[in-house]
């Protein structure tokens, strides 16, 4: 199984992604990129390159539903004549519009997020949104976790990552312990938890950062030899980088929970005195705020700090 990374140039601070062509049949895109000319002019550009044409392609898997990943999976469905999409169920909240659904108002202004900094952060993704193309019910199929995806000769193993996001997947060769991990794991920066509604039941908040780090154990038992991020260089070195984030994670937890006074503190707070840099109307302040709730309700969880409800709004407290 022959798999090419392709660079693909994204507008985010990011820099490139990372899209996978799967050169054998059935030939297999995972991510696809931004929906921009120019990431659509690379992508066409690199499938040439490797004897490949849009058209030749029949199966595009999603590691998840940012706009960086799936920008173009519409697109080059179309121009495919028809390849299946495959993505998580869990992402579908991404795919149909990002912010736009009131359980997504709801988690920020609970996190002490104003109406006023909300439509600031809203109007943002709006823009944000123009780099995909949603996908309605029926035109994609759901990857499962545990499941085969198989080709000519070898199958990638379908594996639930959640973390970065609810439905974030990654698939594994088990042939040579090879891992497509598209943003669950990263050579040079540590994957950001984003906030999101719990998949089950939406009233309530996905505990990011609790779940990635059962998925950094899971991808650790598998002691993958190579591993293929959604941004930067392959890992070689994957438990270097797991005790790498390991420590980055304790280390940020003891910063936020140094940050939450005895007068109590929204995650809005914290994220401004924890990222003072990202207070400007841009997506750094969405991430900053995602950041603090995921730490938060971590450090909630395993007794840390104590939580109360109070008009609406999480106020956290030492214990």
């Amino acid at each position: 199984m022959k798999i090419i990374p392709l660079v693909i140039p994204t507008p985010f601070y990011v820099g490139a992604v990372n899209v996978y062509l799967i050169k054998e049949e059935p030939l297999t895109l995972v991510d696809a990129g931004p929906k921009t000319a120019d990431a659509a002019d690379a992508l066409r550009e690199k499938l040439r390159e490797n004897g490949v044409r849009l058209a030749d392609i029949k199966r595009i898997v999603l590691t998840h539903a940012h706009e960086d990943h799936c920008g173009l999976a519409k697109q080059v469905r179309d121009e495919a004549r028809g390849a299946e999409i495959f993505v998580h169920k869990w992402e579908t909240r991404h795919l149909f519009g990002r912010l736009v659904r009131e359980e997504h108002k709801s988690l920020l202004l609970r996190a002490g997020v104003s109406e006023t900094v909300f439509g600031e952060i809203q109007s943002l993704y709006a823009d944000v949104s123009l780099l995909t193309d949603t996908l309605s019910d029926g035109e994609f199929s759901e990857l499962k976790d545990d499941t085969e995806l198989e080709f000519a000769t070898g199958i990638l193993k379908v594996l639930h990552t959640p973390g970065h996001t609810p439905g974030s997947c990654s698939f594994f060769r088990e042939a040579n312990r090879t891992l497509i991990a598209g943003d669950s794991v990263l050579k040079r920066i540590t994957p950001n938890p984003i906030v999101s509604p719990d998949p089950i039941d939406a009233n309530k908040r996905f505990k990011s950062l609790a779940e990635y780090l059962v998925s950094l154990a899971r991808i650790r038992l598998l002691a993958p030899t190579l591993i293929y991020g959604g941004h930067g260089e392959p890992i070689y070195d994957f438990e270097e980088i797991f005790h790498r984030y390991v420590r980055s994670i304790d280390e940020r937890q003891k910063n936020v929970v140094a940050l939450v006074s005895n007068d109590g503190a929204t995650a809005f707070d914290v994220a401004q005195q924890l990222f003072p840099q990202a207070t400007g109307r841009d997506v750094h302040r969405f991430l900053a705020i995602s950041e603090a709730v995921a730490h938060l309700d971590y450090a909630e969880s395993q007794g840390k700090i104590a939580v109360e409800l109070k008009d609406g709004v999480e106020f956290y407290r030492k214990i």
